[in-house]
């Protein structure tokens, strides 16, 4: 599969358009909650686990995100492929939706969430450990596994606090862009071609 420049962003903004869509009639018929909304138990409204990722909770929330996915998506789209790319959108951004529901109902908080900042939040993560110049400091630097943890911990932790902000997800922002970083440190989206570019001709 050939690369995209920007179809898998522009493939995602449309698809946020129509879920928004989809959200008003549902809303009118009361139904936004069991078709778009994230919360426990998982497995009254599973489909939410996907649906949940494109949903937002109005207009700014969508615009927000949107703005988000572009900046931070763009690099990534453009060294992926199409199908690698909404992949990776996906996943996270449910991992992220499912941890935050699972850890705020444990501790007591509504249990219940919508929107894309998971997946941006790990598309973030990505772009900051899978670019030439983090590329490059890593190869001549030998970092011990264990701190390569811990950085990666401490950068999620620090950037979800310097970002929050009321009725955000922060499970979700934390969850997402560690996941970004760990995927970018295995670059889990670099196509075959990349990985044989990369090698020293025989």
């Amino acid at each position: 599969m050939s690369r995209s420049s920007g179809s898998p962003i522009e493939e995602t903004l449309v698809v946020f358009l129509l879920v928004a869509i989809v959200q008003s009639v549902a809303g009118v018929l009361g139904a936004v909650a069991s078709l778009f909304v994230l919360s426990t138990p998982l497995s009254q409204h599973p489909w939410t686990i996907v649906t949940s990722v494109y949903a937002h909770a109005g207009l700014a929330h969508l615009l927000s995100n949107s703005v988000a996915l572009v900046l931070f998506g763009w690099p990534v789209a453009r060294a992926t492929t199409r199908l690698r790319f909404h992949t990776f959108f996906l996943v996270t951004g449910a991992i992220a939706g499912v941890t935050q529901v699972w850890v705020t109902g444990l501790l007591g908080y509504g249990a219940a969430v919508l929107g894309s900042s998971g997946a941006v939040f790990a598309l973030l993560g990505y772009l900051l450990v899978a670019n030439p110049v983090a590329e490059g400091i890593a190869s001549s630097v030998d970092v011990p596994r264990w701190l390569v943890w811990l950085i990666f911990v401490s950068l999620a932790a620090a950037v979800t606090i310097a970002t929050a902000s009321p009725r955000a997800a922060l499970v979700a922002h934390f969850t997402g862009l560690l996941l970004g970083l760990v995927a970018g440190r295995a670059r889990v989206l670099r196509t075959q071609s990349r990985h044989t570019a990369d090698r020293p001709a025989a």
